[in-house]
């Protein structure tokens, strides 16, 4: 082994359709599907916790795809690697165990500055043939209490795309401190946010009044957010079912509100803490109003080149109801197919309710049969993955990458203009191209 530093889902019904309570029919698609692994999740997350190490435990393949997917990252050193597991390995030539116990060893010793290490499998046990829930548990024995160990799965037969970080912070849940039943009640923003768009919206609660709000993940892992009946809190991302299961185990209460995209959905989530916390009307509106009237500035730019245009949404990353939503009801798009690798109802219920009643709804994907829809319906953009872009473009359709709204601020009030940008662009660039 060498390093390199670098629910079940529900099954489809007999016709393809499922129906929801209150809830207009979803197309359940099981067929070939074309999405990044959890593994991507990575480059995001070791930015945020600043003091964490994420040590892949794949193949050569997988350290690859890290070091090409962060690439920004050559002029500083990563915390994030890859131990490569070889034929030997595989092969039983040499004790797994022993191995990793190596490296980690090792990158410990080389990196005094890690206080929390994620062992990541790129594959299930039964692949890598180690069993890594156990080795982390051996691990934390031997290195607390200077360095708390945890795993969690970033497969690609396991997750897609952003279910890295729910998995993640699911495994961070168990370690979260208890927050005692008589303590005052408090707010946890749960999701990994940039940094500053975390900071715009912690000086929104603090004018609101809201004492005591903590993040998950915290910045640093020595800071980790307790939780208890008296936490509240708010997804700050749609891609956290387990996450959110997990901390409802733990007795916190789930504040429901839109995702936070553009003005209305920001005032949405912004006021469903201010009710929890018995925030006055009329105080919370006077504190968002500066916010919300920027945001409807910045996004009235875009709309003379957005409304009244058909999008169409392939899944990838969870975020493409709530995504919707705001296209719809804040700038006048038509979506024609919303397409979403899993389909939280309970969390996305109030983004869902606002999409018009022609939207077709799909969970899952059969990528042949998809392509076909998008062609027949040849919307204004399609919302799809890299790998899809440029042969749809080759036939003439215009496309938007789904990784760039991942990896870019676009939360809060003063990211919607941001955000509308990245739609009206691709538009631009077409009708560029034409002259």
């Amino acid at each position: 082994m060498t390093v390199v530093l670098t629910p079940p889902r529900p099954a489809a019904s007999a016709n393809g359709l499922a129906n929801g309570l209150d809830c207009a029919p979803v197309l359940r698609e099981r067929g070939q599907r074309e999405v990044f692994c959890g593994l991507t999740g990575i480059i995001w997350l070791h930015r945020k916790v600043q003091d964490a190490f994420f040590l892949v435990v794949g193949s050569r393949t997988c350290a690859h795809l890290l070091q090409s997917a962060a690439g920004v990252m050559v002029f500083a050193e990563p915390r994030f690697g890859t131990a490569i597991i070889e034929e030997r390995d595989l092969a039983g030539m040499a004790d797994c165990n022993e191995e990793l116990d190596r490296v980690v060893d090792r990158l410990l010793t080389r990196r005094p500055d890690i206080k929390m290490l994620f062992l990541v499998g790129s594959c299930p046990s039964e692949v890598i043939k180690l069993d890594l829930s156990r080795a982390a548990q051996r691990l934390q024995g031997k290195h607390a209490p200077n360095v708390r160990i945890l795993n969690y799965s970033g497969s690609g037969i396991e997750t897609t795309f952003t279910e890295g970080e729910d998995a993640c912070l699911a495994a961070l849940v168990p370690e979260l401190p208890t927050l005692p039943a008589d303590a005052p009640q408090e707010l946890m923003i749960v999701g990994a946010l940039p940094d500053v768009v975390e900071d715009q919206f912690l000086r929104i609660f603090k004018e609101l009044g809201i004492k005591t709000v903590r993040s998950l993940p915290a910045r640093q892992s020595v800071h980790l957010p307790p939780v208890g009946p008296n936490t509240r809190y708010l997804l700050a991302q749609p891609f956290l079912g387990e996450t959110a299961r997990a901390l409802e185990d733990r007795g916190a209460v789930r504040l429901d509100a839109m995702f936070p995209f553009g003005a209305e959905g920001t005032t949405s989530w912004l006021h469903a803490a201010a009710v929890a916390f018995g925030v006055d009307e009329m105080e919370f509106r006077r504190v968002i109003a500066p916010g919300r009237e920027r945001a409807k500035r910045a996004i009235e730019h875009c709309r003379a080149k957005l409304e009244g245009k058909s999008i169409f949404f392939m899944p990838d990353s969870q975020l493409e109801v709530p995504l919707a939503r705001f296209l719809s009801q804040e700038l006048g798009m038509v979506p024609i197919e919303v397409g979403t690798p899993y389909l939280h109802r309970r969390h996305l219920a109030q983004d869902l309710a606002l999409l018009p009643s022609a939207t077709v709804i799909s969970e899952g994907q059969d990528v042949d049969k998809q392509l076909d829809r998008v062609r027949a319906a040849q919307p204004d953009i399609t919302v799809c993955g890299l790998g899809l872009a440029n042969p749809l473009e080759a036939e003439g359709l215009t496309t938007k990458w789904a990784i760039e709204l991942v990896f870019s601020p676009i939360h809060g009030f003063d990211q919607a203009g941001d955000l509308a940008e990245l739609f009206a662009r691709p538009l631009r660039r077409r009708d560029v191209l034409k002259v």
